[in-house]
């Protein structure tokens, strides 16, 4: 699997170690890993949590990741954000217990965590035991095990209901503004990973305009 970790502006000092402790667990377990910034809080690109949004969106959307890892200071802005586009189910998680139940009953492809509120001594002990319950076995199984039928049936419902009530990605990207999108793909590595990983030319054809533009 390939899992996506995006940093917003406020926590950006926090981006070596999260991608250390998301590379100690999800390596071995044989994901890549691959780091989107922002990588320090001087970053020539500055991406706000509506960004890291964006930016998980475009990732999901054309398959150049299966997973994305972001936060902001309390996990919810970028929750919110993520979730407000096509195909991303983003959760909010706190701790292991959340990271558990949110990979078997809702079996989403995005996190948002807090990285500032609550985040202190033991901070990269949290993170390796989310990391450990997200990737460490196969998502969707249920939670307890007797609910997996209906959950996994209203997973389905929840991919429906969100496919009529969003836009399809590409109409997003055209009519976003494009500034703000231009600003989302700039970062120092995105190039390098996007292009080499994206799996849809279309969604592809077009960030490339908006970069040479």
């Amino acid at each position: 699997m390939k899992i996506a970790l995006i940093n917003e502006n406020s926590q950006a000092a926090k981006n070596a170690l999260i991608c250390e402790n998301l590379k100690k667990i999800a390596e071995p377990l044989g994901h890549t890993v691959y780091n989107y910034g922002m990588y320090t809080a001087e970053d020539e690109t500055q991406l706000t949590y509506v960004m890291a949004g964006l930016l998980a969106a475009i990732l999901l959307n054309s398959k150049a990741a299966d997973y994305v890892v972001t936060g902001c200071g309390t996990g919810e802005g970028a929750m919110l954000a993520c979730n407000a586009f096509p195909n991303v189910l983003c959760g909010h998680i706190v701790d292991a217990e959340d990271a558990y139940m949110f990979a078997q009953i809702n079996d989403g492809n995005a996190i948002a965590m807090p990285f500032a509120k609550g985040f202190g001594w033991g901070g990269e002990l949290r993170l390796q035991y989310i990391f450990e319950k997200l990737f460490s076995c196969e998502s969707g199984g249920g939670y307890p095990k007797e609910r997996a039928v209906p959950e996994q049936r209203n997973k389905k419902i929840l991919d429906q209901v969100k496919a009529v009530t969003t836009k399809d990605m590409l109409t997003i990207l055209k009519e976003i503004d494009q500034d703000f999108l231009k600003t989302a793909v700039s970062g120092e590595k995105f190039q390098e990973y996007f292009f080499a990983n994206c799996q849809d030319p279309e969604i592809a054809a077009y960030i490339k305009s908006v970069l040479e533009a």
